[in-house]
């Protein structure tokens, strides 16, 4: 094969053929979800850098190979794990989840990458000679051994500028950059070695190889030789299994009839073998030959499509862009044309025009109109191939298959020319000029319908490294989701995160999932379990044996009395002592209770013993004066006392308990703080004052006894110097007060800055809190939510249009559908990066993390059951990937 890169620098590429290129990787942008507004922002974004290209340009989209050791190495990125041994030992079975057992059995994994090439002109009489001998010397050289013809030293910085100059005239805001020559090679390598064992990009991404390098005033080129050690086979098939056949015995009559139908069936045969040092790579190229006549943004976008295949999809389209004027000329002499085609059929026929000549008339009216409403506007002459590859010539035609009918759907047509694929072939490869037999595939399209096609859109969701929670919904393959929620403060992002979704949607499980991958990659969790069960204690003690705690605060075995708690710190003892009372008394601080309230408060604080026993005593001395105010005192003291005397808040009034010490009692990687007994009032009552003061005495010291207890896992997690997560479930038994609300608003507020983050789960994203605390969240989850009103808020809160009907019933009856237990687990999900995506929840096979991560007795497997993963996987095994039906809005 005939190699095309002469010369590589920086992101500039000589060519043989004379051209000089320049390459830019750019990233996706948007997402299948994005709401309209956002949309017509990508759509705008998308036509201004198309109307700023130059006179022709091409864009790869490419499938670059995850290795299963790729995806594993980020998940312990940053992490000792040595240290660590417990993340070791979740890295381990992840790898062997995605590698097989023996890791001899690696699942097909892509990430969609996108290369942005333009061809540079200098102009002038010596550039145009120096193109011509570059084409001339390739010929030669490429007969004779030699390498290729020397670039001067001026002619490098002439094109460097161009090329640095171009990325400025850019428009649009699109995020570009130069690509590096080691990725300009992987670009040809991958093509080569589509299916096979073809180098990492992520190598590409951090090599400083490849490039040339000036030298005596001259660019000398490493050798690129073994990139062109390729063969290329029209049709060709492995002969291996004849041959076998012949060496059995087959009757050589009958083998003579089998090649006479292999030569009769070549026409069958399109695809193109490429033979290289990988091994051999079937291939086949489609180009699109017909699209519909009009479309939507929403409809339209059939590149972003692509990705939803159960197989990777490679495109590139070659782009020549024609000015305003040439195509109002161009119009003008078509409607010309054709009206003298309507006087001639009308004069052969009296049965009228074919509607054919109707729509022509129709296309060419709006064209013009379109074209001369802004003088900027240019017309597309667009050439898109397709590539679809395969180990075997048999599943690479399936696949070719497959996206033919798939696009068909939508009214696309592929074509896969006989003789053809070679040509479609080099048009996949970098720096390579169009073969002329591509042209009869172009397409017509302004700018702005170009856009439409979804060329930069992509799916982005998750963190670069971290705990691998799941895989993406939104991709065909399998594709991890990674999150980092620890490193989100270094990130100068918040690492605080919220949940919704009905019940026996997943969010215990993601929640339980996050919490054990922090622990496990050395940061710290301090949760508050409120169920019977008490199923978060004993989750801490099988996830994280020997590294958990467990403090019940109902039971009054230690004292959680602020004032004695926080004896250290007076001033905290006495905010939190306050808040507390408020809460259990029902009084306002700012009312005249509440300040009787805090001057008791005070006088304990600065007594000999601090304690909230001597907080009554306070109350008790100022209720022997007279007036309104002692009167008050005495009204605070006896329903204060009312209380006290109940063995429910014994762990607060009892100062003869032990004090729980934050640092000793407190120190496990694992702290979960239990209030088993402590009942809540109902939701009602938060908002109705006589139904809150009407509820029964337990339901009142639980409220207040909850927010006493967050409040002191919020001053361990703020004073610890590792991360320190507080998972929250059902949050709404503390944001349902003012106090409570304010404590978790100051975690969200403050948890940045002390490397603390709160994990909020709910059944209504109002129970998150204020608007401030809900939009502050950086992370957001969304799960399965029936009722239309609750999604709609849902939805809204991840920052999609709240009224889209697709969305909604996204939101209602396909995520986790009911009854539907291989569909356990799925999640929408926004990340700090305001990228949207769905994904599915994956427990990692570790006995100790499955053992109580799930929260209903039909959740938690036998012993005689598979591993949960398998049930939790949102693709088949590694063998079928590719019958994977996905999911989710409609195209």
């Amino acid at each position: 094969m005939k190699l095309a890169i002469r010369h590589i620098v920086d992101n500039v590429v000589w060519s043989t053929s004379g051209q000089v290129w320049a390459i830019w990787a750019a990233a996706p942008q948007g997402s299948r979800y994005m709401g309209e507004r956002t949309r017509e922002e990508l759509l705008g974004r998308v036509t201004s850098l198309v109307r700023s290209l130059p006179g022709a340009a091409r864009l790869y989209g490419l499938c670059a190979r995850l290795d299963p050791g790729e995806v594993v190495a980020r998940t312990v990125a940053g992490v000792d794990y040595q240290r660590h041994p417990h993340w070791a030992e979740v890295a381990d079975a992840q790898l062997r989840l995605l590698a097989g057992e023996d890791l001899d059995a690696p699942v097909e994994m892509h990430r969609r990458t996108l290369w942005l090439a333009v061809p540079l002109e200098l102009g002038g009489a010596r550039a145009e000679l120096s193109a011509a001998f570059a084409s001339a010397w390739s010929e030669i050289s490429s007969m004779l051994g030699l390498p290729p013809a020397p670039v001067p030293a001026h002619e490098v910085g002439e094109y460097q500028q161009r090329a640095r100059q171009l990325l400025t005239e850019f428009g649009g805001g699109l995020e570009l950059r130069p690509a590096r020559p080691a990725e300009i090679v992987w670009m040809h390598q991958h093509a080569v070695a589509r299916g096979l064992d073809e180098p990492l990009l992520a190598e590409s991404e951090r090599s400083g190889l490849r490039g040339s390098h000036l030298v005596s005033g001259v660019l000398r080129a490493p050798a690129h030789a073994d990139l062109g050690q390729v063969r290329l086979l029209e049709g060709g098939i492995d002969e291996e299994p004849d041959a076998a056949r012949t060496s059995a015995g087959t009757p050589a009559r009958a083998r003579g009839s089998r090649k006479k139908r292999t030569a009769a069936g070549g026409v069958g045969r399109r695809w193109l073998r490429v033979e290289s040092e990988a091994g051999s790579s079937y291939q086949a190229h489609l180009a699109l030959a017909e699209m519909p006549r009009t479309f939507s943004a929403a409809g339209g976008d059939f590149l972003a499509h692509l990705d939803r295949m159960p197989f990777g999809v490679d495109w590139v389209v070659d782009l020549r862009l024609v000015s305003t004027e040439k195509v109002l000329a161009e119009v003008t002499k078509k409607k010309r044309d054709l009206v003298d085609q309507a006087e001639q059929y009308s004069a052969q026929r009296a049965t009228g025009l074919p509607e054919a000549m109707h729509d022509a008339a129709e296309d060419l009216g709006d064209l013009s109109a379109r074209a001369a409403r802004t003088s900027v506007e240019v017309e597309v002459q667009s050439v898109t191939v397709m590539s679809v590859w395969a180990d075997s010539a048999a599943e690479c035609e399936k696949r070719a298959g497959a996206l033919q009918s798939r696009l068909r759907g939508a009214n696309y047509r592929l074509v896969r020319p006989v003789g053809g694929h070679e040509e479609l072939f080099t048009l996949t490869l970098p720096a390579t000029a169009a073969p002329p037999g591509t042209r009869q595939y172009t397409q017509h399209e302004l700018g702005e319908d170009w856009a439409m096609h979804g060329a930069f859109a992509g799916q982005g969701f998750g963190d670069p490294a971290g705990a691998m929670i799941g895989f993406s919904q939104d991709v065909g393959t399998v594709t991890p989701t990674l999150l980092d929620i620890a490193n989100a403060p270094r990130a100068n992002a918040s690492a605080s995160f919220g949940i919704a979704g009905d019940l026996g949607g997943g969010k215990s499980v993601l929640l339980k999932l996050i919490a054990s991958s922090v622990v496990d990659r050395g940061g710290r969790v301090i949760a508050i379990d409120r169920t019977k069960r008490r199923e978060w204690a004993s989750f801490a003690r099988s996830a994280a044996a020997g590294r958990s705690q467990v403090v019940d605060a109902a039971k009054a075995e230690l004292s959680i009395d602020p004032l004695r708690v926080f004896a250290d710190q007076p001033a905290v003892g006495a905010r939190y002592a306050l808040s507390y009372l408020t809460v259990q008394l029902g009084v306002g601080p700012m009312t005249e209770y509440g300040a009787l309230l805090k001057r008791a408060v005070k006088e304990a604080a600065e007594s000999s013993y601090p304690c909230m026993a001597q907080v009554i005593v306070a109350l008790e001395e100022m209720a022997a004066g007279e007036g309104p105010r002692a009167q008050r005192a005495v009204s605070l003291t006896e329903w204060l006392q009312v209380a006290a005397d109940e063995p429910l808040a014994a762990a607060v009034f009892d100062p003869e308990l032990p004090v729980l010490d934050l640092a000793s009692g407190m120190s496990s990687d694992f702290v979960v703080i239990t209030t088993t007994g402590l009942t809540l009032p109902p939701r009602e009552a938060v908002t109705d004052p006589e139904l809150m003061r009407n509820q029964p005495l337990e339901a009142l010291i639980g409220r207040a006894v909850l927010y006493l207890v967050a409040a002191i896992a919020r001053e361990v997690a703020f004073a610890d110097a590792r991360f320190t997560l507080i998972p929250l479930d059902e949050a709404y038994w503390l944001t349902s007060s003012s106090e409570g609300q304010a404590l978790v608003d100051e975690i969200v507020y403050d948890g940045r800055k002390h490397g603390a983050g709160v994990g909020l789960g709910c059944h209504d994203v109002r129970e998150l809190g204020t608007s401030t605390g809900r939009g502050l969240l950086a992370y957001r989850f969304l799960s399965r939510t029936a009722d239309p009103v609750l999604a709609a808020r849902g939805l809204e809160w991840l920052g999609l249009p709240a009224d889209d009907e697709d969305l909604l019933h996204v939101v209602t009856t396909d995520l986790s559908p009911f009854g539907k237990t291989e569909r356990a687990g799925e999640i929408l999900g926004r990340d700090p990066r305001m990228n949207i995506g769905r994904f599915k929840v994956l427990v990692p096979n570790v006995d100790r993390i499955l053992e109580d991560i799930f929260t209903t007795p039909e959740d938690t497997p036998p012993a005689d059951t598979p591993p949960a993963d398998e049930e939790l996987l949102p693709y088949t095994p590694a063998a079928a990937v590719g019958s994977r039906r996905v999911t989710g809005r409609r195209p």
